[in-house]
This record gives C-alpha cells, structure tokens and sequence, in this order.
C-alpha cells in the first residue's frame, strides 16, 4: 500500500525539491537529430494519420511564458482531458489515474499555494530569500498567469486487490501506474498543443500537495503526481537539443 511520506523524510526532502525549483536548468546543446537516419528514405505510411500522429509528437514543446487565453472553449479542453482519463491504457486495466481541471480562477489557486508554500520555507531558512525573489517566484508567478492547470493524480490504494490476485506482480503495480499516468500527462499535452496552447509539465509534491487536497476536496487516496501548466504562448519555445539517436536506439531483423 502507498504510504505518505513522514515529516522526518519530507524533513529531508524540501531541500532537494526548493533546489531543484531555485536552480536553472541545465541546457546542453547536442546534435540535432533533423533527418531520418537509421533508413536511406522517409518510410510511406499505410494511415494518413499516423504522419500526422508523428508531426504532434515531434512538435511537442515545453512553453514557459504563456497569458491566460484560450484559443478555444472550455468543452474543448475539457473534452482532451476527459478522454484521455477514458482511454489511455493502464496495466492489467487499473485505470489509476486520476485528473482535476482547473481553468481561470481556480487555476490560479494552485499557484497561489505553491508561492506561499516556498515562502514557508524562505521564512523557515531552508531557502536563501534572494534566490527566491529573484528566481522562483516570477517562475511561480510565470506559471500564474497561465490559462490552466492539470492536476494529476495516481490511485495507489485501489490496487489493492491486483497486489493480492496477482502477488507476483505486487511490487511492479505502483510503477505500472506511474506509467499509466504519464501516459496521460503526454496526450494531454500533445492534445493540448495541437489546439493552439503551450504547455510545461510541473513537479511540486510533495509541497503543495496537503492544500491542494483541501482546496478541492481530494480523495485521500489521490496521490499529486503533476501539474500540467498551459496558456496562449507570448513567445516561442528553447532550443530543442537531441543525444544522437544511434546511441539510444537499436533495430534488429530488418
């Protein structure tokens, strides 16, 4: 079963989690993979769709300065997100994931406790103050001024039965649902994107995760995992940068 984290170890764990927060992220610059390498011609797709399917995967970026507009409606994005919590695939059909939508106001509650749960820990000296005002939150903030938010969550209790029925899968289904949500966190993005939003994928657990519950009334059993950030882009993404693809990929029999 999925335990809470004691104070002791998120005692331990803030640190981690305001540093990574507070710390640029590291760009490196590697090949551009911008052909298809591993054949000498661009395979011919039986399905339309699937070029298209592949161009939306390709074009997935991560979009930091984004205003709070839509370029649709709400059923819209609501929509994206209800089917993908009805249709992506989980092990053994778990269906473990869990999923908030938070538009306009209410999207900005998120952020308002994200701000006010690292400056607990400014106020606590866990997190030098300058790096805070002059780094973490107008990223917070950055975040704020986005049209939505995403909350998603994994079920970790409802496993329960599988763990018995299947014992020697016990230890391999909480990472199954992990995997299951990620999943879900994908299509939503890529969905997301190709109706016009930009988007960045969030990681503020365990800091927020107690007043997000109680803002929203969240099942105790939903455990936060993400926090998908989208809005209408100001500007373009970063530079997109790829390891060279011999190195992490193999084919064999072909």
């Amino acid at each position: 079963m999925y335990k809470n984290p004691s104070p002791v170890h998120l005692l331990f764990l803030l640190p981690a989690i305001a540093l990574y927060h507070f710390t640029p992220q590291l760009i490196i610059h590697l090949s551009p993979l911008n052909t298809f390498i591993m054949g000498s011609t661009q395979p011919e797709f039986k399905n339309t769709a699937t070029s298209t399917l592949l161009e939306l995967v390709k074009g997935r970026r991560t979009y930091y300065d984004l205003k709070g507009e839509s370029p649709v409606s709400d059923d819209v994005i609501d929509r994206i997100v209800q089917d993908s919590v009805l249709h992506v695939p989980s092990s053994f059909n778990t269906q473990t994931s869990r999923v908030v939508l938070l538009l306009k106001e209410e999207h900005k509650k998120v952020w308002d406790i994200a701000i006010n749960a690292l400056e607990g820990l400014v106020a606590a000296g866990h997190v030098p103050k300058e790096q805070f005002e002059t780094s973490t939150k107008p990223k917070l903030n950055s975040f704020r001024a986005a049209y939505g938010t995403v909350l998603f969550f994994v079920d970790f209790e409802s496993l329960a039965p599988m763990k018995e029925k299947f014992a020697i899968y016990a230890d391999k289904f909480d990472p199954f649902a992990q995997e299951s949500n990620a999943m879900s966190q994908y299509l939503v993005w890529i969905a997301l994107q190709s109706e016009g939003f930009g988007a960045n994928l969030q990681h503020y657990s365990p800091l927020i995760d107690e007043q997000i519950a109680k803002t929203w009334n969240i099942p105790a059993s939903w455990k936060l995992d993400a926090q998908l950030v989208f809005g209408t882009p100001n500007s373009g993404p970063g530079e997109k940068a790829f390891a060279p693809i011999e190195d992490r990929y193999k084919v064999f029999g072909k």
